[in-house]
Formats: structure tokens, sequence, C-alpha cells
């Protein structure tokens, strides 16, 4: 993509009914986006069909949930999950007998991962092992989702699946100095790209992240084919991260977290998005603002963008409902501070010479740097600091709302998606969330006045 291409309208769901099928492909884990589409599906009526990771036995060897992990994960989902793992990665593959990716990594320390090589003719029989084994898994969990698709159903297909990092000891530390690590903890996160280490790791990320969407693409063909030819509708959709545009100086302007280090893996979905388009397939990639999610929490400062979405809450109109988030996250400091100091510390961060070279669209994904990572971690520290709670948080409390936004922007864009790839920048989540909140507080102004 040469530039973003924003999502500009609030669209309406018009295909999605009663009785369709949502499918979650990718296991229910904590927060994360997609509860805020899931929620929208269950709102819509549809039938929910999830899938499952699995687990991993003693020996490694990966499983179907058991009867109570089975129960749970439903009663997380709200519906029906596919008991086969599909499983994404082959950092825990290898050939019969032979050692996994994760294992070679076993012998890296902090004094030679920079310069231990591997051997990649092995890896790639690892990759092998892997993919035929996902592809395997998810033809069997497609011929049990067809049996649950009956005639006149539209379907949605919800790729969730992201992240891949090796479970290496070393990798830990090596993390904590990129994404956390300030002055003389700092280490750059380009040193690990170069490292046979970060080859590995991104490898896996683009296993897990991007090209698990071309296989469910590709094993629901028959799917896809016998659903439209009825005359009915399917939808692909993915999660992206590309930077979004946040309120800086009075304008939305594009920026991002560095080093966003999946950010390779982020563009591989986007091509597979725009492939299958081409093809007259309808799949898209929603590129989301930054919220605080499980898997985001190691990337220190990540969460900073999210705070300037109070200033788009105002600029688009929210009224009084805008207002009551801003004194809500007011609430959550400390005495003799207020969200006018907050967002201070970040127009500081984002106006600094320092940060100016990073917000290159055409550069992105980019390698971190010792005075960007200084002022980074050292404003994210410094916001946090000024809270009353360290759980709870402004950034908590706006993910929800960039949650429920992006479910109900994309849910509702993809009964006529406009392109393979789109970007929900803070001016359309500040839009839904007021035409949301408003409508809300107009219907209960309404049956106050009934009851009265």
């Amino acid at each position: 993509m040469k530039n973003p291409v924003a999502v500009n309208r609030l669209a309406e769901n018009t295909v999605f009914r009663k009785g369709d099928v949502f499918v979650l492909f990718g296991e229910l884990f904590g927060r994360g986006y997609a509860t805020g589409l899931l929620d929208e599906a269950k709102r819509a009526g549809m039938e929910i069909v999830g899938v499952t990771v699995g687990r991993r036995d003693e020996n490694n060897a990966l499983r179907p949930l058991t009867t109570e992990e089975l129960a749970e994960a439903e009663a997380r989902l709200g519906g029906k999950i596919i008991n086969i793992p599909v499983m994404a990665g082959f950092d825990l593959d290898a050939p019969a007998g032979g050692p996994t990716p994760t294992d070679l990594l076993s012998k890296l320390t902090l004094e030679n991962w920079q310069s231990e090589k591997l051997d990649w003719d092995y890896i790639q029989q690892c990759r092998d092992v892997a993919t035929a084994r996902f592809k395997n898994a998810v033809s069997e969990v497609m011929a049990v989702l067809d049996g649950m698709i009956g005639e006149g159903r539209n379907v949605f297909f919800a790729h969730t699946m992201a992240g891949g990092i090796p479970k290496a000891k070393v990798f830990l530390v090596i993390a904590n100095r990129i994404y956390k690590g300030t002055a003389g903890r700092h280490m750059s996160s380009q040193a690990l790209v170069e490292s046979d280490l970060g080859k590995l790791i991104l490898q896996n990320f683009d296993e897990v992240s991007a090209i698990t969407f071309q296989h469910l693409i590709d094993a629901s063909a028959s799917i896809r084919a016998r659903v439209e030819a009825a005359g009915n509708q399917v939808r692909y959709t993915a999660y992206g991260y590309h930077g979004t545009a946040v309120l800086i100086d009075g304008d939305y302007r594009w920026q991002t977290y560095t080093n966003y280090t999946q950010g390779y893996a982020k563009m591989r979905l986007e091509g597979i998005a725009e492939k299958a388009w081409a093809a007259g397939i309808k799949a898209s990639v929603y590129n989301c603002p930054e919220i605080r999610t499980n898997s985001s929490d190691v990337f220190t400062g990540i969460e900073l963008p999210l705070i300037p979405l109070l200033l788009a809450l105002k600029k688009e109109n929210g009224g009084a409902w805008a207002e009551s988030q801003w004194q809500a996250c007011e609430k959550l400091l400390k005495d003799g501070f207020s969200m006018k100091d907050v967002l201070q510390k970040i127009t500081d961060m984002q106006g600094s010479a320092v940060m100016r070279p990073f917000y290159d669209f055409s550069a992105w994904p980019m390698a971190n740097g010792q005075e960007q990572a200084d002022l980074t971690i050292g404003t994210s520290s410094e916001i946090s600091q000024m809270h009353r709670d360290s759980k709870a948080l402004i950034s908590d409390l706006l993910s929800v709302f960039v949650v429920e936004a992006t479910g109900k922007l994309i849910f509702a864009e993809s009964s006529e998606p406009t392109g393979p790839v789109q970007w929900l920048n803070h001016d359309i989540v500040a839009r839904r969330l007021n035409a949301s909140h408003a409508q809300s507080a107009h219907e209960v102004s309404a049956s106050t006045r009934e009851v009265a």
C-alpha cells in the first residue's frame, strides 16, 4: 500500500441476519479486538462457530480440547467449537524424531544469539511438516463446518490468528530490552531482525498472522462456491495493524508504534487480501487503532496513541457523552493531575524532532532507535505514574471503546466492503462511538419520558 485507505462512512449491516453463520477462525482468549466483532454477530442473531488451536501434551503432541476445556471455550465464545486442533506456526513442529525449531533455540544465550546460525534447510523441513499438519486440520474443520451451514445462509469468516513468538528463554530477555529497555538497557530491533533468531521469528509470524488467512480462503472454497451459487454471501475479514491516523495538532495524521516487528507479517496479510479481492473474493483486512491487549502489552508505549481518542470524540461532536468520558478518564488520575497534563505529554512526544522521522508511512515498519525508545517508553512510564491505580489505566477504558467501535464498523462495512485493505482511524472510530452512544442516551431518555 502506498497510502492508507480510510473507512470514512458509517455503514449499516444489510446482509447478515438471524440464522446466518459467523465463523471465528482463531480461538478466543481474553481481551482483544475479536470480542467487538463477535458481539455484533450475536446481536444480528447469527449462529456462532469457532475453532480451537488445541493444546500440547507433555510430549509436545497436539491434542483436541478435553471435555472440560471445550465447555469452557464454548462458554467463552458463546457458540459451538469444532474440536479439531488448528495450531498455526512451525516453532513446535519437526520431522519424526527430530528437534523442533524451539529446541534449536535452546542453545542461544545473551552472548551468542546474534552470531549463532540456524540450519535453514532443516527449518524448512519443520515448516513443511507444520504446513501439512495445519492444512489437513483446516480441511477437516471445513468438512464439519460445511454440514453446519444450511441452505440459504450467509457466512462471515473472521480471521483472528496472530502472533508466533517461539518460547525461547533468551528471547524474553531480548524482547524486554527491545520493547521496554531504555538507556543502557536499550537494544536495537534491527539487531534482532538481522539475526537468525529474528529471521526465524519473522517466518513464524508470517505463518501465523498471514498465511493462515490464505489457508482459510483456500480451504473454504467449496463452501464459498455452494453458498454463492445459491445467491447468498460470503465474507472474510482479518485484523491488521499498519499505524493509525490520530489527532496531532488538530489534524488527523498517520503515526505508528516503533518497532512493530509483526509489521512485516501484517503487510503480507494485506497482500493476501489484495490477491483474493482481485479474484472476486470479498476478503478485507482492517487496520485497527492501537489498544491494550494481552499480546500488545509487551510493546511499552503502544497505548499512547490511544489517549488522543478523547480529542477525537470531542472533535466529532460527541457532546455530553464525550465529555463524560473525559471526566471518567480524569477520575483515574491522582490528585493534582488532569487530562490536559496527560495529553500535553503525548503532544510533546509526538511533536518531538526525535519522533518525526518515524511518521513516514512508506518506510514502515522502521527499526527503533535509542532516543526514540527513551522518549516513547519514558512518556509511557510517566503517564502510568500519574494514575491512581496501575491496574486501572485510561488506556484500558479507551481500549474497550475501540474494540466496540471496530466491531461495529467491520461488521457493518462487510455487507458491502469497498476494498481489500482499509484503515479504521480515530475519526471514524469516534464518529461510530458518538453515534452509538448518543442513540443509546436518546433511547434511555425516551424510555424515561414514557415511564413518567
